[in-house]
């Protein structure tokens, strides 16, 4: 008995009972009426021998509690894979690929129930396409926040995006110099700039700003003491705490002051034999206001100094200029010897954290380990370059235009779109409403905006801008789900007219 469910034929169902001392007809005498579709004769009892088939279920009391399998035969790869209609997927795909997709298919349907042939084909060519669908797309940022770090947050210029792709699909002197042929240094590439940028004496660009306050606690300050204020112990995204990073890089930390206030008489008296630097980290993802006090920059340098300990400093998002009551990189340069920042923020480039400061301390950094762990690929520093190079000349990066925009031009903007949607016979409205930098920097401020009100159920309506063949992250405000015009790049509406079409129903798929 065993045997039975190997010589069923071809999609046969079998009820396979199981039992210790039991006949069938016993069996089918426990039964509810009408529980078992199948005819008498087609129940099958498993004696002990038939364990392989289905184990026994038994109450405490011994009793048989009949178990119901469903045992199928289904088609070998092999067999579907030489098909007519697989076939025409081998002229797309791989062998190799087409027949791991008929394998997770088959086994999909031993777990439920079997398809029918043509079904078959349709989901296993699904699952290819699936499988080779890029997952990161290009979305529309209807958000209202600039420096979205879930979009990637400061989206590059043009010439910086070429610069990244010439580099990318052809050989470079990443590492060589030119002039003598001798191995080179990344950072050179982009050292020129940053220190007529900045004023600093050398810069060093790793893979991120975490990466490189990382790099300078643990190339500078291992096995030593690092004064930090209380209200500077911050949080970012992805649970990233300074506590946890001072730890990962050997340095003990010393904390000074309170929550709210924090002089520079506290870091003065927490300076020990022990001590290697104070540490600066300014709050760029969160405001404190009322009674708060904090120790000014100048006066940290001039202790520093006197007492021969390193000035580090954590800007986050680091502006090159000024911005609402953001500190900018050159003035907190002028006062720090290790100074870290975000690429891809304030600044409008790629990804990359970047260190200046004095040429001593840079260079400690440069050679450590570390540093080629989380050093950056070609591509990050071409995209740089140009970026650093259009700074330098004052153009505009596409975050500082999004900034630049009056009120009034986004609400032209708005109302051009607003009346797109109303030649498709759509009803919407214009709000006034604030766009957010974001990306953990000025927090708090916002900048006038209007939004783009679209009917219908907002959280419905979000789903389907954010799933349309154009993905558009929208927001929801007062239950409503908008549009912010602001942080939509220029020359994205008509894909943004198609998605809110198609989402809203009027292209011919359900909203």
């Amino acid at each position: 008995m065993a045997r039975a469910g190997r010589d069923l034929p071809r999609q046969q169902p079998t009820l396979l009972l199981q039992c210790r001392g039991a006949s069938a007809d016993h069996l089918g005498r426990l039964l509810r009426p009408g529980f078992l579709r199948a005819p008498a004769a087609g129940l099958q009892c498993a004696g002990r021998s038939g364990g392989a088939v289905l184990p026994a279920l038994l109450r405490s009391d011994r009793r048989p509690v009949l178990r119901v399998h469903l045992a199928i035969s289904l088609p070998a790869v092999g067999t579907l894979v030489n098909q007519a209609g697989y076939r025409r997927l081998l002229e797309r795909y791989p062998r190799a690929l087409v027949a791991q997709a008929i394998r997770e298919q088959i086994a999909a349907e031993r777990a439920t129930e079997p398809a029918p042939d043509e079904q078959r084909l349709l989901a296993v060519g699904d699952r290819l396409e699936d499988w080779l669908r890029p997952r990161l797309r290009r979305v529309i940022n209807a958000s209202g926040v600039m420096l979205h770090t879930n979009l990637g947050r400061a989206p590059i210029s043009p010439a910086a995006a070429a610069a990244a792709a010439d580099i990318a699909t052809g050989y470079s002197n990443l590492e060589l110099d030119l002039a003598t042929g001798r191995r080179g240094r990344r950072a050179q590439v982009v050292e020129g700039l940053l220190q007529r940028l900045t004023g600093a004496e050398a810069a060093l660009v790793v893979n991120n700003n975490a990466a490189a306050i990382l790099l300078a606690l643990a190339a500078l300050c291992r096995g030593r003491e690092v004064i930090v204020s209380r209200g500077q112990q911050v949080e970012i995204g992805g649970g990233f705490r300074m506590p946890e990073v001072m730890r990962l890089s050997g340095c003990r930390m010393v904390e000074v002051g309170t929550t709210n206030r924090t002089r520079s008489a506290d870091y003065e008296a927490a300076v020990g034999d022990r001590t290697a630097a104070l540490l600066v980290v300014h709050p760029s993802n969160f405001r404190q206001t009322g009674f708060t006090e904090s120790a000014p920059l100048t006066e940290l340098r001039a202790l520093a100094n006197s007492r021969g300990l390193l000035l580090l400093n954590d800007l986050g998002s680091g502006a090159l200029t000024p911005i609402f009551d953001e500190p900018t990189v050159a003035e907190a340069t002028r006062h720090s010897d290790v100074l870290t920042f975000s690429a891809d923020k304030l600044l409008g480039g790629p990804q990359a954290g970047i260190a200046v400061g004095r040429s001593e301390p840079i260079s400690v950094l440069s050679r450590h380990a570390l540093a080629r762990a989380v050093r950056v690929d070609k591509m990050t520093l071409a995209a740089l370059e140009v970026t650093l190079q259009e700074r330098l000349l004052g153009k505009p990066s596409p975050l500082q235009l999004m900034l630049a925009q009056p009120p009034a031009e986004v609400r032209r903007r708005a109302g051009r779109f607003q009346a797109q949607l109303a030649k498709h016979g759509l009803k919407t409205e214009l709000r006034e409403a604030e766009t957010f930098i974001g990306g953990g920097s000025t927090p708090g401020r916002g900048l006038p905006t209007w939004l783009v009100v679209l009917p219908g159920p907002a959280a419905r309506l979000q789903r389907a801008l954010r799933t349309a063949d154009a993905p558009v992250i929208a927001r929801i405000e007062m239950d409503r789900c908008c549009l912010d015009l602001r942080t939509v790049l220029p020359g994205e509406e008509p894909a943004l007219l198609d998605s809110s079409l198609a989402a809203l129903g009027k292209a011919g798929r359900p909203a």
